[in-house]
């Protein structure tokens, strides 16, 4: 059990049937009345958040997520496949937990998965990583206005905006926490 006078940036409790992490918290102890936690919380499980107040001492049952570097298999339309390199154990993950991952991921990348009682709730790929780019525009010679940029696809469908020098088939480094490119490798 945890008391939410104790709350700090990262802990992890159960809600009203909820995980939800700590943001960010205050402990308010105004001149009248009594001393209350302000605090963002965000669903682990929904990724929704929300600011609320808390009395000190109300207490809230622990929540423990595991983390895991697993490597990115394969999928079967359905399912996407993750091996633990240590136990050669594979799991497979619903869609809707990889979704957004899947944008920067290709076969045997290595992911982050957040696992709760034993089930996956959230996989984030590396954060940065290299990818080749597919397909884009070609750079208009003289065109060079500072900071002009050009939509790009790369190697796993996902679009982003890349600077007029980049040309099809360079590889180049993404941010994968903005969707944002870094460099060209």
């Amino acid at each position: 059990m945890i008391s939410a006078g104790d709350f700090r940036k990262g802990v992890t409790f159960e809600m009203d049937g909820d995980v939800y992490q700590v943001v960010d918290f205050q402990h308010v102890k105004p001149g009248k009345g009594a001393a209350f936690v302000r605090a963002k919380i965000r669903s682990v499980l929904n990724g929704g958040a929300k600011e609320t107040t808390f009395n000190p001492s109300e207490k809230f049952e622990n929540a423990v997520i595991e983390t895991k570097q697993m490597q990115y298999l394969y999928s079967d339309g359905e399912l996407y496949y993750f091996m633990d390199n240590e136990t050669y154990e594979q799991i497979p993950i619903e869609k809707e937990f990889v979704e957004d991952a899947l944008n920067f991921m290709r076969e045997n990348d290595m992911a982050t998965i957040q696992i709760y009682q034993n089930k996956p709730i959230n996989v984030t790929p590396e954060n940065f990583v290299e990818l080749e780019v597919t397909e884009t525009e070609p750079g208009v010679k003289g065109d060079t206005t500072s900071g002009a940029t050009k939509p790009a696809t790369v190697e796993t469908g996902f679009t982003l905006l890349v600077p007029l020098f980049v040309d099809r088939g360079d590889k180049i480094r993404i941010d994968t926490r903005s969707g944002e490119y870094m460099s060209r490798v």
